[in-house]
């Protein structure tokens, strides 16, 4: 079965989920298998991906007119791929003319893998520098931080993928506060990312 899933940035946007719309029934998914969500980059909650999720069973292939419909980030792009896999169901961007049903598929599987894997080794080094680099101003020692080893890795990955800082501290069960001290510490905010005093998100 083709599920197809669409995207746009705001309810006012008709015109590109019409587009969408079209191109996903030309490739031959059928108008019931069809979901949609209007949600902007910095929304967490997307109830029709979540759907899509639930309705795909092993031999499906979700449908998608582009990548970036699918994954806000390389993170969340690399989240949802792998979840299909682990699903068994195939993927399909008619834009970029991915298609894992294809004899390339299987490849390509490989390479959103190796991404993954990329990824993680790229948060674990910034986690190990910006941890190297308080050590060097002094700040190592004292109370053992709240956020550390794996649940650290997966919060920057979740903030990398978009997801808000308030998502974060309901999500992982911390205090803005602790969560804002570890991003200090680790040197995320001093990255380029946004200054957690700018936005209450």
């Amino acid at each position: 079965m083709l599920v197809g899933y669409m995207r746009v940035s705001s309810d006012s946007d008709r015109q590109s989920t019409d587009l969408q719309r079209d191109a996903l029934l030309t490739a031959g998914v059928d108008a019931r298998h069809l979901f949609e969500d209007h949600a902007s980059g910095a929304k967490d909650d997307r109830p029709g991906l979540n759907k899509v999720l639930e309705l795909v069973r092993p031999g499906d292939v979700l449908v998608v007119w582009k990548l970036d419909r699918l994954g806000r980030s390389l993170s969340s792009l690399l989240t949802i791929i792998n979840t299909l896999k682990d699903k068994q169901v195939a993927f399909r961007s008619l834009t970029e003319g991915m298609d894992t049903t294809s004899p390339s598929g299987e490849l390509l599987f490989h390479v959103f893998g190796a991404l993954a894997q990329y990824e993680r080794a790229l948060i674990q080094e910034r986690v190990m520098a910006g941890l190297d680099a308080a050590k060097r101003r002094g700040r190592a020692g004292g109370r053992p931080p709240v956020i550390v080893d794996e649940k650290l890795e997966a919060i920057i990955a979740a903030l990398d993928g978009g997801m808000s800082k308030a998502a974060v501290c309901r999500n992982f069960g911390v205090k803005r506060s602790t969560l804002i001290d570890t991003l200090t510490r680790i040197g995320w905010l001093a990255s380029g990312h946004s200054n957690p005093e700018s936005h209450a998100g």
